[in-house]
Formats: C-alpha cells, structure tokens, sequence
C-alpha cells in the first residue's frame, strides 16, 4: 500500500509539473509574436507619420498635441492591447510623479545651460535678463512643450526603449541607446526639412541625435517618464528662445 501511495503521488506531481510546461510554452510563443510584431509598426508609424507631414499643413499646436496622440500614442495602446506589456505602463507609474519632476527639472537645466552656452558662442550675444516668465505666450508655449514631451516620451522611451532592451537582449547598452537616438531623429527630419528646409537638418540634426542620446540613457537609468517629459519641455523652450 505505501509504494502505490508513492506512485500515486509521483504521477499526481508529473501531471502538475506537465501542465506547468505546457502552459509556459503559449507564453513564450505569444511574446515572440508581440516581439515580432514591434518592427513593422514601428516601420508603418513612421509611414503614416511622413505622410501625414508631407500632406497636411496644420497649425503647431494641432501637431504636437491630436497628431502626436494619432500617431504616436494610439500605436503605443494597440501594442500593449495586443501583448499585455504591463512594463510600459509602469514607467508613468504615479509614484514615480514627484522624483521624476524634480529630475526633469535638473536635468532640463542643465539642457538649457548648455544650449544658452552655444547660443552665445554662436552669435556672440550677451546674457541679460529678460521676464520671460511673466508672459503669456510663454506659458502657452510651455504646456504645448509638455504636451509635446510627453507623447514622445511615450512613444520613443516608454514604448520604444523598453520593447528593445527585451527584445534586443545580446545587444550592449550602447548600441541600444543609438538605435533609439537614430529612430528619434529619423522621425524628426520630415518636420525639420519641410519647416526650415534640407540644410537645417545638417546643423539641426546633430543636437537633436546627441538630445535623443542623452535621454536614452537617463531613460535607462530611471525608467522614469516624467523626469523625461520635463527635460524635453525645459529643452524644448530653451530650443524656441535660442534658437527660433
């Protein structure tokens, strides 16, 4: 009687171990579906997002705030619709609210520093103190700047950064980093040619590469929306007041 208990419970933890296998397996495919399903709509959000530029002649604000959310937000809910990826939505987790606005807006100075810094070795103006704060247009301009960090946060960091370092696990951290600053220019040169023309994108592009570079890695370190959010909108002003 004790040896037919023993094989009685042997069989009964084979059958458990078994159904534990064979219900990991569905979910080891359905991720390298999800993983597959990555390029080609990034590949078509890039598409539709030329020509979307190319067609369409909108005012900036109607861009940066129901265009990026068109293009750029709605591709981000489809793809955790379709896998589940609760790791995207954790990087605007409320909690990481506050520490991410006070990084942001660290990080975001030192942006505006450094661009004042090329601003006045570029023209050879001279610092003065202007109320900026005190304007209107500026604070109007800043939440367009918000609006504009955070849809792309979402789409090229929370999104983007996250489903490469899964994906692209045999990659070193730098690689990874470039691919995600070269996939932010490339989705930035239509508005730049089409703004300012082709010549633009030679000086402009740079900037925007090593931008893209820095908050990869800041993204990386954290895995921290907001503080992104912040930085891009302090970098974006500074960007307007320097360089318009």
């Amino acid at each position: 009687m004790p040896s037919k208990s023993r094989k009685s419970v042997s069989s009964s933890r084979q059958v458990k171990s078994a159904k534990v296998v064979s219900s990991a397996k569905p979910h080891g495919s359905a991720t390298r579906a999800s993983h597959a399903a990555f390029v080609p709509l990034l590949v078509f959000c890039f598409l539709i997002w030329l020509i979307y530029r190319m067609l369409f002649r909108f005012p900036v604000w109607f861009d940066e705030t129901v265009g990026k959310a068109l293009f750029f937000a709605l591709p981000v809910w489809l793809y955790i619709s379709m896998t589940g990826d609760k790791s995207i939505v954790d990087t605007l987790r409320p909690s990481k609210l506050r520490p991410g606005l006070l990084l942001g807006l660290a990080v975001g100075g030192a942006y505006g520093f450094a661009l004042s810094l090329l601003s006045i070795v570029r023209t050879g103006s001279q610092v003065m103190f202007v109320p900026l704060f005190s304007s209107p247009d500026f604070w109007g301009e800043f939440l367009l700047a918000l609006a504009t960090g955070f849809w792309e946060t979402l789409f090229f960091y929370s999104w983007i950064m996250v489903v490469m370092q899964q994906k692209m696990t045999n990659w070193p951290l730098f690689k990874q980093l470039v691919v995600v600053a070269g996939i932010f220019l490339v989705f930035h040169i239509p508005n730049i040619a089409l703004r300012t023309g082709w010549l633009s994108v030679l000086s402009i592009g740079p900037l925007l590469f090593i931008f893209a570079l820095g908050q990869a890695l800041l993204f990386v370190r954290n895995r921290n929306a907001y503080a992104l959010i912040i930085s891009q909108a302090v970098w974006g002003m500074a960007l307007l007041i320097h360089f318009r």
